[in-house]
């Protein structure tokens, strides 16, 4: 897998990758997030034109994963990270991450965060074992306290959410 910037011609693919890897969520008993539709074609473009818009394309060069970032609390937030069912559970998820790390490094960024839902084995287990540690309350800056308000407003509070957060280590690159 080749990870890059995602092209706006590509827009629509990341919305049918979206649909795609949402469905799963019917097999845990989610079915409204299974249905919630992938983000607007302006709002992917806006990740796209800020540069906080990747992709894992295939040897043909089409995507099958792709990850939105925002700026959060002086962090890289994940704010979106799905990949196509058809190419899930190989390592393809941690790549993107690990390439938004490796991004984090370059500008010295000190760590990654996002929110998802608990209990779900691909969302916080999953990043659990992608280096992502659970944040209290406490630890929550007023960036991240805003992501959450947000998702409350959209419904995502009906099943246990979770923010975590990732350090970044620094980067050879960045220290010079």
């Amino acid at each position: 897998m080749r990870i890059r910037a995602a092209h706006r011609s590509e827009l629509t693919r990341l919305q049918d990758i979206e649909r795609a890897a949402g469905r799963c969520f019917r097999d845990v008993g989610m079915p409204e997030i299974a249905d919630d539709e992938p983000p607007a074609l302006d709002e992917l473009a806006h990740y796209q034109r800020a540069g906080l818009a990747w992709v894992a394309a295939d040897p043909d060069d089409v995507p099958v994963a792709y990850l939105l970032a925002d700026r959060v609390d002086g962090d890289l937030h994940v704010e979106q990270v799905s990949v196509h069912p058809d190419h899930a559970r190989h390592g393809i998820g941690r790549c993107l991450l690990d390439h938004l790390a490796d991004r984090a490094a370059a500008e010295a960024v000190p760590a990654l965060t996002l929110t998802t839902f608990r209990d779900v084995p691909w969302n916080a287990p999953y990043y659990a074992r992608c280096g992502f540690v659970l944040l209290d309350d406490a630890e929550l800056g007023p960036g991240l306290r805003a992501v959450r308000e947000r998702e409350a407003a959209h419904g995502l509070d009906r099943w246990p959410r979770v923010c975590m957060r990732r350090p970044v280590p620094p980067s050879a690159a960045a220290a010079r």
